[in-house]
């Protein structure tokens, strides 16, 4: 079934082809929700709202971009908004992203040997580096970024997703690497 189909059943309440959507997107809708957010349960939160809007609106889609672009434009607005509305609350979420007690091994790792959990653990800390720095850009850097980088897309894919100039993706992108420099070079400075 083509996307339009697809759209015109959903449109018509047709829960099979509901669930095919949701089958067909629902990882390109959490990796750009977790991606943005970066924590999973508020991603998983946030994706079920994406999928809830489609739902809502899927009569309002007009053909005039790819379906995904579309997904991924609802998916990015939601997540930046969610980000916007819990500005005040991102604290708390640095601090559940703590490792819990370094000096204690879990049943898990027990197996494993110190080079392994060495390992690890700066596994660990280099994805906390990269979020942290990530989360220290500006909404609209960070999501063209993120859609570059960890989505894959195009830049030309971007100005339709974000709905924006393709020298306005390429500006934010450069300001991105720029200013992911500047924090890097600072953190590396504090060690």
């Amino acid at each position: 079934m083509n996307d339009q189909e697809l759209l015109q059943k959903i449109t018509a309440k047709d829960q099979n082809a509901f669930k095919e959507l949701v089958d067909r997107f629902q990882s390109l809708v959490f990796h750009t929700c977790f991606n943005l957010i970066g924590n999973r349960e508020h991603a998983e939160d946030v994706a079920q709202e994406v999928f809830l809007q489609i739902y809502k609106t899927a009569k309002k889609f007009r053909h005039e971009c790819k379906l995904s672009t579309w997904i991924y434009r609802i998916s990015v607005n939601r997540a930046l908004n969610f980000i916007r509305d819990n500005r005040k609350f991102r604290w708390l979420q640095s601090i559940d992203s703590f490792p819990g007690d370094e000096t204690r091994i879990t049943p898990a790792f027990s197996s494993l040997n110190l080079n392994s959990h060495d390992a690890l653990m700066r596994e660990n800390e280099r994805k906390e580096l990269i979020r942290s720095l990530l989360d220290s850009l500006p909404e609209k850097q960070k999501a063209a970024f993120i859609l570059h980088k960890m989505s894959g897309l195009s830049y030309q894919e971007i100005a339709e997703v974000l709905e924006v100039s393709l020298s306005t993706v390429e500006a934010r992108i450069h300001r991105a690497k720029i200013n992911l420099q500047k924090a890097l070079i600072s953190c590396l400075k504090k060690i």
